[in-house]
């Protein structure tokens, strides 16, 4: 595209060994003889690019290799994301793992306890198989994380490009996660920052270029020629004086009955304008919701998070004092059961809001662009102002 703007330059050199016919154009002397002719040409030629139609075609092509530029940086920052929420995730699940062993050498604990009590006359086996079930549901929650785990770490080896074993023994803690502080509002300018945002920009503008350069072909085409060089029969005379050949002049087309095809094009290319326009404020809009979206969330959970720690505490003493009154015989054993259920039910949601938090922090930092930086250099106006201008 960029050596269109400039003139070109060309050199052709033959020699070849010909029987020239007796009845045809070639004079005698030379008809029915065979003769090496040999032909050494250096030519060049210049499109002058008066209305700016390969400028136009340049301009557009950068700006198609500038757009994939940036849907490659945006897949980049999605697989990165990707692996920075299944890392979490994983950690989530580790979690879950030692709470639920946790509470399983809690319900062994209560099960001697019952045994204990059976055997004293106290309880009936009624309590005792109570006590056994809620221990079996323990176990069968630790085989389904564990199912779970080995899927994510699958999932994250994969994303990795490595092998399914290849993270059989990452074990990555809560504490490695850091909570991020973020103001209130986002600036909506910081949207600029998304890749996808960019490469959508960047073909708006292509394909408003596209229509200048549609537009150009209406107009005439001039170009320049020259050639200079050497031309003869026989290598005895091929470096003769005689021999030179040059020549050159300018050449004009200009489109007449084909203005209906021209037409068509540009209507064509002022669709894709369009196309363009439209899938780029449909990513806008895409972006400023995804922001707002994690923006609330994060603003809720973390009222959700204070208001755990109250409903947790809660929990962990209603399960000890349950306890503690069904030892001294002043409680019966449904309200040990009740109280340990609702104390794992609440150290999960603890560990799932302690995750979330995590997981919308880095949905927050795609949302933003995920770091990616507009290097690109390429002149582009918003979309709005450039529809405006072509209306």
């Amino acid at each position: 595209m960029r050596a269109d703007l400039w003139p070109q330059v060309g050199f052709d050199a033959t020699s070849t060994r010909q029987r020239f016919t007796e009845n045809g154009l070639i004079p005698p002397a030379y008809a029915g003889s065979t003769q090496t002719q040999n032909s050494v040409e250096l030519s060049g030629s210049w499109e002058l690019d008066l209305f700016g139609r390969h400028r136009a075609e340049l301009d557009a092509a950068i700006g198609s290799a500038r757009a994939a530029d940036a849907d490659a940086q945006a897949a980049r920052i999605q697989l990165s994301t990707q692996i920075a929420r299944g890392w979490y995730t994983l950690a989530r699940l580790l979690e879950q793992q030692r709470t639920q062993a946790a509470i399983r050498e809690q319900r062994r604990q209560t099960v001697g306890l019952v045994r204990n009590r059976v055997a004293s006359g106290l309880d009936t086996t009624v309590e005792l198989r109570q006590a056994e079930n809620q221990a079996f549901e323990v176990d069968r929650d630790l085989a389904a994380l564990d199912e779970q785990i080995g899927n994510t770490r699958h999932a994250l080896a994969a994303l990795a490009g490595q092998g399914p074993e290849a993270l059989a023994a990452a074990s990555p803690q809560w504490r490695e996660a850091r909570t991020l502080g973020w103001p209130d509002e986002v600036p909506a300018d910081l949207l600029g920052r998304r890749a996808d945002l960019v490469a959508a920009r960047l073909r708006v503008e292509a394909a408003l270029r596209d229509v200048d350069g549609a537009r150009t072909l209406f107009y005439p085409n001039i170009s320049l020629t020259a050639f200079v060089g050497l031309n003869a029969l026989g290598f005895s005379e091929w470096i003769d004086r005689g021999s030179r050949t040059y020549g050159a002049g300018p050449a004009i087309s200009l489109p007449i009955f084909d203005a209906d095809r021209l037409r068509s094009n540009l209507r064509s290319r002022s669709a894709d304008v369009d196309d363009a326009i439209g899938t780029y404020n449909g990513a806008l809009v895409d972006a400023v919701r995804d922001v707002a979206d994690q923006l609330t969330s994060l603003a809720s959970l973390r009222d959700q998070q204070q208001r755990q720690v109250d409903v947790q505490r809660t929990a962990d003493e209603a399960r000890q004092l349950a306890t503690a009154r069904y030892r001294a015989g002043l409680g019966t054993f449904l309200t040990v059961l009740q109280a340990q259920t609702n104390e794992l039910a609440q150290r999960r949601v603890t560990i799932d809001l302690r995750y979330r938090v995590i997981d919308t922090q880095i949905a927050l930092v795609r949302a933003l662009g995920g770091g990616y930086r507009n290097d690109i250099g390429f002149a582009a106006e918003t979309a709005s102002s450039r529809t405006s201008a072509q209306e």
